[in-house]
């Protein structure tokens, strides 16, 4: 058994983790892949040439490199029950903000909360991709990512086209109260769902990055209720447009890597 340590620029979230997966598990001289996202590395257990393996990574244009190969026994993984639970209950707290949000994001006219669901709802693709996936043919999954990357990226170009909207009409002022306290619990629903990844005390890559996206998130969070914040003493929409803006990008973003997922 070898192992070959390639360093992968582009490789920053779970969308880079399942790309370089969808593209590798058809190759059966590959036994393990063992992903370290923050340090943008990636350990290939395998037989044969590494050089293959390079070719294949070079396809998805992540800016591989590689660093050496070595004699090496294949790792024990970790114990994948526990961690699939834990994304079990992420992305239901995700999903479930997603809906919450969106909703109340309408009734108060917020496109703060609006484009904070949509990113909820970026998420939750991310992990139902790497749940669903498991034991599923190539093709299916391939098909599955196409279909969510062009959807979420639909929604950002909708949201855009909203805010862009509202910035040249004269429409009303969002309900600074809806706002910040919907952003508040879905901050609590974001770090409990930090709490559960972290509890797990797993080094798995995947695990990993989860707890950077979930990070992501409470940021974003915080930036809404500032918004809000901002709503209620400068007695203006702009606030909320531009938070709601800058969330829509994140949310393209996220399409566009999803949809990488299909190629």
């Amino acid at each position: 058994m070898k192992k070959s340590t390639f360093i992968i620029s582009k490789m920053d979230c779970p969308s880079e983790e399942q790309m370089i997966r969808m593209k590798l598990e058809s190759n059966p001289q590959i036994k393990y892949l063992d992903f370290d996202i923050p340090n943008r590395k990636l350990d290939v257990y395998h037989q044969g040439n590494a050089q293959e393996i390079n070719v294949e990574l070079g396809a998805l244009k992540l800016g591989e490199k590689l660093l050496g190969t070595e004699k090496a026994e294949t790792p024990i993984a970790e114990d994948e029950t526990k961690q699939k639970k834990i994304l079990w209950w992420v992305l239901y707290i995700n999903f479930g903000f997603f809906v919450i949000e969106m909703t109340t994001g309408w009734i108060s006219s917020s496109m703060g909360l609006i484009a904070d669901s949509l990113d909820m709802l970026a998420d939750s693709i991310v992990y139902a991709l790497s749940l669903f996936a498991v034991g599923g043919a190539i093709s299916r999954k391939k098909k599955v990512a196409k279909f969510s990357g062009y959807f979420q990226m639909a929604l950002a170009l909708l949201g855009f086209s909203e805010v862009v909207r509202r910035f040249l009409s004269s429409s009303e002022t969002p309900l600074f109260q809806w706002m910040i306290i919907v952003s508040i619990f879905a901050l609590i629903g974001n770090l409990v769902s930090l709490w559960l990844i972290n509890k797990a005390k797993s080094k798995e890559a995947h695990m990993q990055a989860s707890a950077i996206f979930t990070s992501n998130d409470i940021i974003v969070n915080g930036g809404v209720i500032l918004a809000g914040v901002l709503v209620y003493f400068l007695d203006s929409k702009w606030p909320d447009l531009v938070i709601g803006g800058i969330v829509f990008a994140f949310v393209m973003r996220g399409g566009i890597r999803i949809l990488k997922l299909s190629k």
